[in-house]
């Protein structure tokens, strides 16, 4: 099991740099809304929202439920992937705006700088990729850049909404 799953969080991985090429090309046009927001912006919300919710609905419930710990792994490791891959297209549409419609990147390019990084100490921790990685140094890592993640994120809405 835990082969089909990392080769399936591989195959997400490689998705979401093929959609993020794609998207950065334009060779799809996303630039369109949906109701009074673009596309982009829902699938950013979408993908934030799940991340922001399910990562201490995941720490509570693994130490309340320790028989459910595998499923709820799953469900953290592929519902954050498949969340990556929303922020990602979102970002990839951001940066590939014009010149003269370019964005404010400020604490966005923080939240995505953060991102991968979050991606890839959970995918070397779930899989033991390199085994010479201590797992608790790894752990801290991606602990500590998920406060970024919360903190960031608070920041960023604030912006967006101008309260900052």
């Amino acid at each position: 099991m835990k082969d089909s799953e990392y080769i399936s969080a591989t195959i997400i991985i490689l998705i979401t740099i093929v959609l993020a090429i794609i998207v950065y090309m334009r060779f799809f046009d996303l630039n369109f809304f949906v109701g009074d927001f673009r596309l982009t912006h829902w699938f950013v919300w979408i993908g934030t929202f799940f991340i922001v919710i399910y990562s201490p609905i995941y720490y509570v419930a693994k130490r309340k439920y320790p028989l459910k710990t595998k499923a709820f792994l799953r469900v953290h490791v592929f519902g954050n992937l498949f969340s990556f891959i929303l922020i990602t297209v979102h970002f990839a549409q951001q940066i590939s705006r014009p010149a003269a419609f370019f964005p404010d990147l400020s604490t966005g390019l923080v939240l995505y700088i953060v991102m991968p990084v979050l991606v890839a100490t959970g995918y070397l921790y779930r899989f033991r990729v390199f085994k010479s990685i201590k797992p608790h140094v790894n752990r801290f890592l991606h602990v500590s850049l998920t406060i970024t993640f919360y903190i960031t994120i608070i920041v960023h809405i604030l912006q967006g909404l101008s309260i900052i």
